[in-house]
């Protein structure tokens, strides 16, 4: 190589040395022992690759920024600490039922579902977060309602992680609990929600009350007129259909908050399954009773913003000169009606997420809303208590959005119900 020009000599260096940075990039990607090793080797030989002491220390230079690339998740270093550490180590029940709003037992069987469908694979790059782990950021958050970052920091994961994993468990909730935990009462299970409106609530021939509450949203860009409801606020309207128990049995929300509560009725799956063209009726004519000579089916409790239908029974309108049979038809049936209000306050004082603002795309808000429903549902099966202090003031209790038509709807059904409890129907147990 010494007969050779200078500048030929030069070049075999450079191109030494590009080859060289080729490889160290490529080293990047194996682990820092094989990396400590090869840098020995080569500082060791004093050169690399037959090149002189001045390029092997440019090229172990490049491997050694090479090794420094930090792979840490996230600007900053996070901690679990609060939830290894304090949470599933030190909580004793109470603490645990204050953040979780249930106990570790019931918390403990839904991971026994959903682990499957949480759970996550390891990568090169890191440990997945674990199912445990995923199912308490969801539960906590939705049981807080706390920021997102806040959340994070507690769990040491980042923000955008949180708001996957809410969303993630949420969806594992409905498609898989849902179906177990939440259904239209059928066969026993509508006789007994009929023998325990009459025994408990003192109201005869009733399947359910319906309602609707809103679910505050953020404002969409572009149908912000849409969703901005009669309170002044942005809200997605939530029709819940509860039983004798407080618990739902069916639920349908989507539909912006400007909406009127009947025609959110009429576009939901129960007036379609009330109004279907082979015949059958939401609840099965053999419930039908005979009262004073008339027959009156299985109903679902309304207030005065719905219409009065076959399945459907909403109190006289009150003019100043009802009847005393009226009267306490009116009573019972708002007394019976508590239930889906009380639903919906429990609902919300229980998962705190839904008492303010949803900070979530619209087109999530659904799925939260309804995982809610049925986590709502699993408490109440499970018996875990609600505290009064959790109650939302004025959660449920929305006014009709339009006064009620001052004109008597004939109905032969509401009638013979009406003088059925006036002749001394049993009051049933204790109110709301």
């Amino acid at each position: 190589m010494a007969g050779e020009p200078l500048f030929f000599v030069m070049l075999q260096q450079i191109v030494l040395f590009l080859l060289v940075t080729r490889v160290a990039l490529r080293m990047r990607r194996r682990n820092r022992a094989q990396q400590r090793r090869a840098m020995r080797r080569m500082y060791r030989d004093g050169q690399y690759l037959g090149l002189n002491q001045a390029f092997g220390g440019a090229a172990g230079l490049a491997i050694l920024e090479a090794r420094q690339v930090d792979r840490r998740i996230g600007a900053y270093p996070r901690s679990s600490d609060w939830w290894q550490g304090i949470a599933l180590d030190t909580f004793d029940d109470a603490q645990w039922y204050r953040r979780f709003r249930m106990r570790r037992n019931t918390f403990v069987l839904l991971l026994n579902d959903l682990e499957p469908v949480l759970r996550r694979t390891d990568t090169r790059m890191r440990n997945a977060i674990t199912a445990e782990t995923r199912l308490a950021i969801g539960i906590y958050w939705l049981a807080s309602g706390d920021l997102l970052r806040t959340v994070a920091d507690l769990f040491g994961v980042s923000e955008g992680s949180v708001s996957n994993i809410v969303y993630e468990v949420c969806s594992a909730i409905v498609n898989i609990l849902g179906p177990r935990y939440m259904s239209f009462p059928r066969g026993d299970r509508l006789r007994e929600t009929i023998h325990g409106y009459e025994k408990r609530w003192g109201f005869p021939q009733c399947g359910g009350a319906v309602d609707g509450s809103h679910i505050a949203v953020k404002a969409p860009s572009n149908t912000r007129t849409d969703f901005y409801n009669r309170k002044g606020w942005y809200s997605m309207v939530l029709q819940g259909v509860v039983d004798y128990r407080y618990r739902f049995t069916d639920v349908y929300i989507g539909w912006p908050g400007s909406v009127h509560d009947a025609r959110v009725l009429r576009n939901s799956p129960i007036f379609e399954q009330a109004t279907r063209e082979d015949g059958r009726t939401l609840f099965p004519k053999e419930f039908t009773r005979r009262i004073s000579g008339t027959d009156v089916p299985v109903v679902l409790l309304g207030d005065a913003a719905y219409p009065h239908l076959p399945w459907l029974t909403k109190p006289y309108p009150d003019n100043g000169h009802l009847n005393e049979e009226k009267s306490t038809f009116n009573y019972r049936h708002s007394r019976a009606r508590m239930t889906v209000e009380c639903a919906f306050g429990h609902l919300k004082g229980r998962w705190r997420c839904l008492s303010h603002q949803l900070n979530i795309d619209l087109d999530r808000v659904p799925t939260v809303v309804t995982a809610c429903c049925v986590l709502h549902n699993i408490c109440e099966e499970h018996g875990e208590r609600f505290f009064n202090q959790w109650e939302v003031p004025a959660a449920a209790a929305y006014e009709p959005q339009v006064r009620p038509i001052q004109q008597v709807t004939p109905n032969a059904a509401r009638d013979a119900l009406a003088r059925l409890i006036h002749g001394g129907f049993p009051m049933g147990g204790a109110a709301p």
